[in-house]
């Protein structure tokens, strides 16, 4: 398949690029950095909040089978900020994808669209948005815009809803909700390629033996983790904090060290 990358530069980005290629897939990388060294392969230097810019992209790259979008702010920040960078941001390449023909997008969601939900039991996807910032309130607001499109035009969309994306985990709430780098490639493998998902969530997560959400929705759409935060669970260290960062899906997120104004008026 023809595959758009957005945030290509990223951590996620730079992974899922070659994991894809990796895989057989024809991966057209977008970000607004410039391509690094020894990258192979088409790349773009845009920002994906300039609808002109976006347009431009898909006119030059030919058609393609689906986007992959990771662009955007990846921590907490102002309310206006994280709408623009995760929602405007999707708006626009749905905008593209309309105008080019593209029926399939794959969206860096997070697990904070829930993150202020208690923990108890495994999360499913059924439970009710929560976000735990304004970081949170954007994913949840992407996914309703993607949902918006799906039953507007037929798209299929799938919001990948990322744990703790890392080498291997560092913390004790990662031992739940790791989501290793094979994983991550075989999570955007499948949501590229599950047949006619329409509009979908999945966790994005490995299969943790301490798994704090529900893996059953990804495996519906052919996503089969394979690695474990388990194997490391020894050489994590513990914290004062892991029991406060348990309470909550969101873990540090839904403290209040992350409460702060909506617009930032100085």
């Amino acid at each position: 398949m023809r595959v758009l990358v957005t945030g290509a530069a990223g951590a996620i980005g730079r992974v899922v690029t070659v994991g894809l290629t990796d895989r057989g897939h024809q991966v057209v990388a977008v970000d607004l950095q410039p391509s690094p060294d020894g990258h192979e392969g088409p790349w773009h230097t845009a920002d994906c909040m300039d609808a002109d810019a976006v347009h431009d992209v898909f006119d030059a790259t030919g058609p393609l089978n689906a986007v992959v979008h990771l662009a955007g702010i990846p921590t907490e920040s102002s309310l206006p900020d994280a709408l623009t960078s995760h929602v405007v941001s999707t708006g626009v390449l749905l905008d593209a994808m309309l105008t080019h023909d593209v029926t399939r997008i794959v969206y860096a969601g997070s697990n904070h669209a829930v993150g202020r939900t208690p923990r108890s039991d495994v999360l499913g996807i059924d439970v009710p948005p929560r976000a735990d910032t304004f970081y949170g309130v954007s994913k949840v607001a992407a996914e309703t815009l993607m949902r918006l499109y799906v039953d507007r035009y037929g798209m299929d969309a799938v919001s990948c809803r990322i744990g703790s994306f890392t080498e291997r985990p560092e913390t004790v709430r990662a031992l739940s909700t790791w989501l290793s780098p094979d994983d991550c490639v075989r999570m955007i493998d499948s949501a590229v390629t599950t047949p006619a998902p329409g509009f979908a969530v999945l966790y994005g997560i490995s299969a943790n033996t301490r798994a704090w959400w529900d893996l059953e929705p990804g495996r519906r759409l052919g996503y089969s983790p394979v690695d474990d935060a388990e194997e490391f669970a020894a050489a994590v260290p513990r914290a004062d904090d892991d029991e406060a960062d348990a309470a909550y899906v969101g873990g540090p997120y839904a403290r209040d060290a992350f409460y702060r104004p909506a617009v930032d008026r100085s």
